[in-house]
């Protein structure tokens, strides 16, 4: 996303963005979204993604990568990472500013580049992602989530430990019921809080979407700094 934000920063944000099946780019063949996905539908861009086993839909990626490999087998082995970034700054500008190509009429890229008109975002508003997963409760009482590439815990308390449940799941609102459509809990993911699922059984007015927890391993072993909520009991701890 950085490196995203920082091209769209320095060339205008584009019409789509064509890309090959890495993880962070698509979670389509596992029926799921990653970050990048769902930001280039908030920005209305629409998201494209080669074959799998097809690398000639990126064909000029491809190609350019070949040239800039023979180059650097002709440079001097870099002895750190700034050393090489310098030789890379050099080849991008020789390419894109001062060699003429010739399937583009004597025109280096970058003349190319700015005579033609930008494609922009369509601007269309994002599409609500649906999933349903069948899951069962863990050993401790918990089922796990996955969404923007981070992994979600939601605790479901002692009651429900080894059964069977399905996740209905929308964008960031998921809804745990039974098998028979009985509701168990209702959570709304935030990527970027580390907060776990306040408990159904609590005798304060339930919010209708709680967070989700975040955390990468069980609330008794929380990082320093990040506040967690005792399930068993109700009360919120450090």
């Amino acid at each position: 996303m950085d490196s995203f934000h920082k091209a769209a920063a320095l060339h205008g944000l584009p019409a789509s963005l064509l890309s090959d099946n890495g993880a962070v780019f698509t979670a389509s063949p596992r029926h799921g979204k990653v970050l990048l996905q769902s930001e280039l539908e908030r920005l209305g861009i629409a998201s494209k993604n080669s074959r799998p086993y097809h690398p000639q839909t990126c064909g000029k990626i491809e190609r350019l990568h070949q040239t800039l490999k023979r180059y650097l087998a002709k440079e001097p082995a870099a002895n750190s990472l700034p050393e090489l970034q310098a030789q890379l700054d050099t080849f991008v500008h020789y390419y894109n500013d001062i060699r003429p190509h010739r399937a583009l009429d004597g025109r280096t890229p970058l003349q190319a580049y700015n005579t033609r008109i930008k494609a922009k975002p369509a601007g269309s508003k994002p599409v609500t992602h649906f999933r349903i997963r069948n899951d069962k409760v863990d050993t401790h009482d918990k089922v796990s989530l996955r969404y923007m590439s981070k992994l979600h815990h939601i605790g479901l308390g002692r009651a429900h430990k080894a059964r069977h449940v399905k996740l209905l799941i929308a964008d960031q609102s998921t809804r745990v019921i039974t098998l028979d459509g009985e509701l168990i809990r209702r959570t709304h993911t935030r990527p970027h809080t580390r907060l776990s699922a306040t408990p159904a059984t609590l005798t304060r007015p339930p919010s209708p979407e709680t967070p989700a927890s975040d955390v990468l391993r069980h609330n008794n072993e929380a990082d320093e700094g990040i506040r967690t909520l005792d399930l068993r009991h109700g009360k919120a701890t450090l």
